[in-house]
């Protein structure tokens, strides 16, 4: 049996001590074998992580931990700071000095959590939209600010965006005590049962071969136009292609279609790897801690897009990123690029598939990043194989010998990319609109999840453009539901989130592309009128120094 202090120690000693329910874990010794890289454990460390774990891992995986178990702690446990994100830990001390330390851990324990004080709710005018709210009581789309509020600023740029104004109230969610989180937290479980019960992690192989035939189709119809020389009409079949198959990619990486390690990491690797040019095993080690840790500005890669995109203020500080290890700072051209971010944001999605080959082999060639022990070792050799494989067929094959111009080459280049370019915006889509405020330690990992994110509302049939991503709140709930599944959880999800009182934000895909630009632009007004600010202030000392 482990007390709190004891774990503290253990970790101040530099050891990567999890709570997983009521068993400790110490992970050190499996850090350098994680598939899923380094960092999403590192999030873990000194908290509960019970329904991280049981989310992203099989029950088999679950049956591994076993084997790093050194103990149990008794009751509820009442989470740290971890390290990575700036938790102090004390080290053991002599028995002369417990009594002392047990007062100073108790003190600390109230202090130890950085809470970021929720950003100010704007007003709109917009309200007019519809924006579908699952709560308890009645909750109004935007919250107005009291008389002992400070007044809201109104942007000339865009519109307030709504969903961050949701988002951002904390008053319109479950109080941040433990009581209260318990009980989000023992009926988030008691859904998850329920899912499973009714099969819904059962995957659908049929809905599979349905989109099968989309991805055979639309590759026969890019090298039919390549054989006949409409090379623009061939980079848009590849691209379209690309786009289709970036789900299924997806749905391998969080190991919802076998839901065999192996197995689905394998079809993960051919399609994105051999197909695609990109990186299952960045993609994994990128995602992982992007679900763990959604829309921290400090923590999730997923909103790290310094210097061309910021969408909250707290980026306006130079903040340091855990995930990549170095500061990204406010410098002339973030500053330029962030003041008319709102209007660069579809022209620079556009590039956004070139970014990916560049994430890829800098994570294949960084020895620190892909795992290099353990059963998934060969991972990484299987997927340089690929990227020599798709740059044969793709860069050599097709570019080089089947077109023959170097105009029609840039052509169907650029073409075949950008094509691709909805998968980006469908990607920030569920995020950038949604609050990036700090929660504190005792909030669940379910409250995180749909406070984050909202979902895209659309018809049935349009759900195989989107890929399941329309469903992000039910997939970062349950990131191991088969895709073809999701919609069908939703219904079980709004009821969860009304019966806990929880804000289910859902907009329609136009919609929710306003609220994104909304949202840049709000930032983008708050950067120049903090620039204002400066030179006024500048302004005033120099006129304040000359006039002694």
């Amino acid at each position: 049996m482990w007390s709190r202090r004891e774990i503290e120690g253990l970790i101040a000693n530099g050891q990567k001590i999890i709570i997983f329910g009521d068993r400790v874990l110490k992970v050190d010794a499996w850090m350098p074998y994680h598939p899923g890289g380094d960092k999403s454990i590192l999030h873990m460390v000194g908290r509960d992580a019970r329904d991280e774990i049981t989310a992203f891992h099989s029950e088999e995986a679950q049956t591994h931990m076993q084997r790093y178990v050194i103990g149990r702690i008794h009751g509820r446990w009442e989470n740290f700071l971890p390290p990575i994100q700036g938790g102090i830990f004390r080290a053991l001390v002599s028995k002369d000095h417990e009594a002392e330390s047990e007062a100073e851990a108790e003190e600390d324990a109230s202090s130890s959590g950085r809470s970021t004080p929720p950003s100010l709710v704007f007003d709109s005018e917009e309200i007019g939209y519809k924006v579908r709210l699952r709560s308890i009581g009645n909750v109004t789309p935007v919250s107005r600010p009291s008389s002992s509020e400070p007044e809201p600023v109104h942007f000339k740029s865009a519109e307030a965006s709504i969903a961050h104004a949701i988002s951002s109230d904390f008053s319109k969610y479950p109080h941040l005590d433990q009581m209260s989180q318990h009980e989000v937290i023992s009926k988030y479980r008691q859904l998850d049962e329920k899912l499973q019960s009714e099969g819904l992690y059962q995957c659908r192989y049929s809905s599979y071969a349905v989109e099968f035939i989309r991805y055979s189709t639309l590759f026969a119809l890019f090298l039919i136009s390549l054989h006949y020389s409409y090379y623009a009409l061939s980079g848009l079949f590849l691209g379209s292609a690309w786009h289709l198959l970036s789900f299924l990619v997806h749905d391998a990486g969080h190991l919802s279609i076998t839901h065999g390690f192996h197995t689905d990491t394998c079809i993960g690797i051919f399609v994105a790897d051999f197909i695609g040019g990109l990186s299952v095993g960045w993609w994994k080690r990128n995602h992982n801690v992007h679900h763990i840790a959604t829309n921290s500005p400090e923590h999730d890669p997923d909103i790290q897009h310094m210097p061309f995109f910021a969408i909250s203020s707290r980026f306006f500080g130079s903040l340091r990123s855990t995930y990549y290890d170095r500061d990204m700072p406010l410098d002339v051209a973030a500053r330029w690029f962030i003041k008319h971010q709102h209007y660069l944001y579809y022209p620079i999605l556009l590039m956004g598939r070139f970014n990916l080959y560049r994430l890829a082999w800098s994570y294949l060639l960084d020895p620190k990043q892909a795992p290099r022990k353990g059963s998934a070792w060969w991972h990484r050799y299987l997927e340089m194989t690929g990227q020599v494989f798709f740059w044969y067929w793709y860069g050599y094959r097709t570019l080089y010998l089947s077109i023959p111009t170097w105009s029609s080459r840039i052509g169907f280049l650029f073409i075949s990319h950008m094509v691709t370019a909805p998968l980006h915006v469908q990607l920030t889509l569920s995020h950038f609109a949604m609050s990036s405020a700090d929660g504190g330690l005792h909030e669940s990992f379910a409250q995180k999840m749909v406070r984050t994110t909202m979902d895209v509302d659309c018809p049935p049939w349009l759900d195989f453009i989107h890929g399941g991503l329309n469903f992000q709140v039910v997939h970062h709930l349950f990131p191991r539901l088969p895709r073809h599944n999701l919609r069908q959880a939703q219904n079980h999800v709004k009821e969860f989130c009304d019966d806990v009182g929880i804000p289910y934000v859902m907009f329609t895909f136009t919609r929710g592309n306003k609220e994104v630009i909304s949202r840049l632009g709000e930032v983008a007004e708050q950067l120049r009128v903090m620039e204002e600010c400066g030179k006024v202030a500048a302004k005033d000392l120099i006129e304040g120094h000359h006039s002694h």
